[in-house]
């Protein structure tokens, strides 16, 4: 079996050497962006017979903050049990939350959340 040419070696190494600069570039250079803040949350309300031996149920959502502070656009990304989604969303439109700060400036950003349910027996 005749051994990888020297320059195939190499290869992973630059394409990891490129990565690591870009993303170096990428923070030392990009714009300061603060997150939004949850300032007001509301519990989803697990449907009534939900207990599934005690586990929990976990629903992902994807949303947008507005700079309003407001949920916009809200969609399931993955669930455990698909009886939990309309309780997760109709949950999540009620939060509000303190908008994304980019230079000082309120800007939307999307977001992606899990939200768990607590199964008391």
């Amino acid at each position: 079996m005749r051994p990888l040419p020297l320059s195939l070696y190499r290869l992973p190494l630059f394409c990891l050497t490129a990565l690591l600069l870009t993303a170096t570039t990428m923070w030392a250079a990009g714009d300061k962006t603060d997150p939004p803040v949850p300032v007001r949350t509301i519990a989803p309300e697990a449907p009534n017979g939900f207990a599934r031996g005690g586990v929990p149920g976990l629903v992902t959502v994807g949303f947008t903050v507005d700079v309003k502070g407001s949920v916009q656009d809200a969609t399931v990304v993955k669930t455990t049990h698909e009886i939990l989604n309309e309780p997760a969303l109709n949950a999540l439109k009620k939060w509000r939350f303190k908008p994304a700060q980019k230079d000082g400036q309120a800007v939307a950003m999307h977001v992606v959340m899990p939200i768990k349910f607590d199964i008391e027996e």
